[in-house]
């Protein structure tokens, strides 16, 4: 057995999903998922297949996002993984949808933050142990850091 530590490329300005699902239709139901949600999202999905030709199938509607997945979802090299790019969105917007695709088994990581996969390689495949997103915390939290927070959160609409 061996244990990787995968770095990911989040897309500049944009998030990344990273899950587990379980058939070859995923790829499609998550696009669609993800186009009834907001059709405006710019994003690329990549899928690894775990079994048959084996191949990362390939959906969205951003070809640099696409291209970006598909290098994730290679690096990481596990089958069942797909790996959504995501622009102009944010992943709050479409985790409920996602979660909801019959085939999607686990959501493992959503962020813009830096962030690593770390894999486990046995003589059967590679698998996703866990995630890494983002650094360890310098401290808690004051007034002035809750009332950025409550400023932020509607400033971007997300609160009245």
């Amino acid at each position: 057995m061996n244990i990787e530590i995968v770095d990911i490329k989040v897309p500049e300005g944009g998030n990344i999903i990273i899950g587990k699902t379980h058939f070859i239709k995923s790829v499609e139901d998550i696009y669609e998922a993800v186009v009834e949600t907001n059709p405006n999202l710019k994003f690329g999905l990549a899928f690894n297949e775990a079994s048959g030709k084996r191949l990362i199938r390939v959906e969205g509607n951003d070809e640099g996002l696409k291209k970006l997945a598909v290098e994730n979802a290679k690096n990481i090299g596990a089958g069942h993984v797909f790996v959504l790019t995501i622009k102009e969105g944010w992943p709050i917007n479409i985790l409920p949808r996602i979660k909801q695709v019959a085939e999607v088994v686990e959501i493992v990581l959503a962020t813009a933050n830096k962030c690593q996969v770390i894999v486990v390689e046995t003589d059967l495949g590679r698998g996703i142990l866990g995630v890494v997103d983002g650094e360890k915390p310098l401290g808690v939290e004051g007034k002035e850091d809750e009332n950025e927070r409550k400023e932020f959160l509607r400033k971007i609409g997300y609160k009245r």
